[in-house]
């Protein structure tokens, strides 16, 4: 049985005890403001889930994460800032999986070696 919540760039799936977590920002998965903000709260939701074990971080299409959003470039930055997100991957009580695919750029690199495995 699995239960599923969705945002407009990121897809939870309860999978027996495994919480996948998909990244679905296309059209290369990008690191944008709201993409950081709900894998944040897609790890924290992990922790404070009992049914949950560990995390498996995917990336939807042909990519993991392919990095910085463009879009993004030359405007302020907004929170949760990446080193942010990738210091909350790594404290995670539960282990959490990078899956990787395709492209995994800058910051997708970066949130694949926060990971505890890949």
């Amino acid at each position: 049985m699995s239960q599923e919540t969705s945002s407009d760039v990121i897809k939870r799936e309860l999978r027996g005890r495994i919480l996948v977590v998909r990244v679905d920002h296309p059209p290369v998965n990008a690191l944008a403001a709201r993409v950081r903000y709900e894998l944040q709260l897609a790890i924290e939701a992990a922790e404070t889930n009992a049914a949950v074990d560990a995390v498996l971080l995917i990336g939807a299409g042909r990519n993991f994460i392919g990095g910085a959003d463009i879009r993004e470039f030359g405007k302020p930055p907004l929170p949760p800032t990446l080193p942010d997100v990738c210091n909350r991957i790594e404290a995670s009580r539960k282990p959490v999986v990078a899956a990787i695919h395709g492209a995994a750029l800058g910051g997708g690199l970066e949130i694949a070696l926060a990971a505890h495995y890949r």
